[in-house]
């Protein structure tokens, strides 16, 4: 059967004859939606609320790490199994942004409530469920944002949009980060007179949280343009969304390409959530950082990220995103090496921001290739199988972390399993034929 995964160009919104629209209020809009998602993955998920859960709620910060790890194992699950579902039926309706705003909307209202977690074991199962509740909707979330990209511009600007709304995104977590730093944890910060023995100035950090998520997703909420409805009723959506996701994985084979791609995506991707994941664990072990030191290395690293996700964005334009994975995984598997072998903080300080300009790059990279991969009318749906092939073997990446480090008592080694995840995903990339666009020269 042959292969159908290049989809018709269509006219997105903005474009116009001649020179395309790109900055747009709405494309703009959409891209300040990844400065306020990006806050929950920063703050909750990685650098203050995870390690305030393995330090001050577990019993101790080996169950706390177990317990985390299952949690986020259950999150990644059940956003895995429904986004394709969802996507499918989104795809049935036409329209996006309402999903992207409910599913916004519920990980704002349980972020806030983590509020309510105490430095106590009794706290152990709300905090946990909060986050798994947290999690699903933030990542649900933004499986709509990613399939509202291939009709906001032109496919010779999916790369460099993609790029800018990445580049966005890390420049929130800095942000982010930063006011987490002077406002909360830091000593003498205005909110760090709160109550330490309840960890009060830390728990404040989800409120921050859920107000700037909340904020920054006006914009995409007032400005940007959705598709257009298509007045099919939601129990009609329902049952022909899922009829159309069964027949698109019965017929896989029409969109092999596409399969190819989301395999090496599977085992790359993964190397990277892995990677940030217990970055901020790798360093404070190895390398003995304090909490402090680990936001100042989180903060650099989100920099050189952003500053990757906008420059790989441009290079993708030209050179077209399968070149561009290549690179930056190329790039992740050099300095992960350097990093994993070196006893220098100097190096680690210097080759772990360097760090952070192949992973913004290979995520926005990804992000284009799928767009511009994607069939039209199924956007949502191929971003669901985006989403379930970043997140179905989720549990991989820190689970062979778990066992490596257990196996030689070593964190090293440890981290050192999350380059095999790289190596895989470049092989695999070898396979996946460069969807045809026309070269960006603007």
């Amino acid at each position: 059967m042959a292969e159908t995964d290049v989809p018709p160009s269509h006219p997105p919104h903005g474009a116009q004859r001649g020179r395309p629209r790109v900055f747009d209020r709405g494309v703009v809009s959409w891209c300040i939606y990844d400065w306020g998602n990006s806050v929950f993955g920063t703050l909750i998920t990685t650098f203050v609320f995870a390690p305030y859960f393995t330090t001050a709620v577990a019993a101790s910060p080996t169950e706390g790490t177990v317990l985390w790890g299952h949690a986020s194992s259950i999150a990644a699950f059940l956003m895995a199994v429904s986004s394709p579902v969802l996507g499918a039926i989104a795809d049935r309706i036409g329209r996006r942004k309402p999903w992207l705003l409910v599913f916004t909307g519920l990980c704002v209202a349980f972020t806030a409530a983590l509020w309510l977690v105490r430095p106590t074991v009794d706290d152990v199962p709300l905090a946990l469920v909060l986050f798994v509740c947290a999690a699903v909707c933030a990542e649900l979330a933004f499986v709509f944002y990613n399939a509202m990209l291939p009709v906001l511009v032109p496919r010779t600007f999916l790369g460099r949009v993609s790029g800018w709304g990445l580049a966005l995104g890390f420049a929130g977590a800095i942000a982010s980060l930063g006011v987490a730093l002077m406002g909360f944890v830091r000593e003498g910060a205005p909110l760090a007179s709160l109550d330490h023995g309840a960890a009060e100035n830390i728990r404040a950090t989800v409120i921050l949280v859920a107000a700037w998520y909340a904020v920054f997703t006006l914009p995409l909420a007032l400005f940007t343009r959705d598709g257009a409805g298509s007045g099919t009723p939601l129990r009609k959506a329902v049952r022909e969304g899922m009829i159309t996701l069964v027949a698109t994985l019965r017929g896989i084979g029409k969109y092999a390409n596409i399969v190819r791609f989301l395999t090496a995506y599977l085992f790359y991707s993964n190397g990277i959530v892995t990677l940030f994941a217990f970055g901020g664990i790798f360093a404070a072990g190895v390398f003995g950082m304090t909490l402090e030191q680990v936001i100042l290395f989180a903060i650099a690293l989100n920099v050189t990220a952003g500053v990757g996700a906008a420059g790989f964005g441009w290079v993708d334009d030209r050179i077209g995103s399968k070149a561009t994975i290549t690179i930056t995984l190329l790039g992740l598997l050099i300095l992960g090496g350097i990093l994993v072998t070196t006893h220098s903080p100097l190096v680690v300080w210097t080759a772990g921001p360097g760090l952070g300009l192949f992973v913004g790059g290979g995520q926005a990279a990804s992000r284009a290739m799928m767009a511009r991969l994607s069939p039209k009318g199924m956007e949502a749906e191929m971003f669901g199988l985006y989403a379930l092939s970043g997140r179905a073997t989720a549990f991989a990446g820190p689970l062979a972390v778990a066992l490596v480090t257990d196996a030689f008592d070593n964190q090293r080694a440890g981290m050192a399993a999350v380059l095999v995840f790289f190596v895989i995903g470049l092989l695999l990339m070898g396979r996946v034929r460069n969807p045809q666009a026309p070269v960006a020269r603007r």
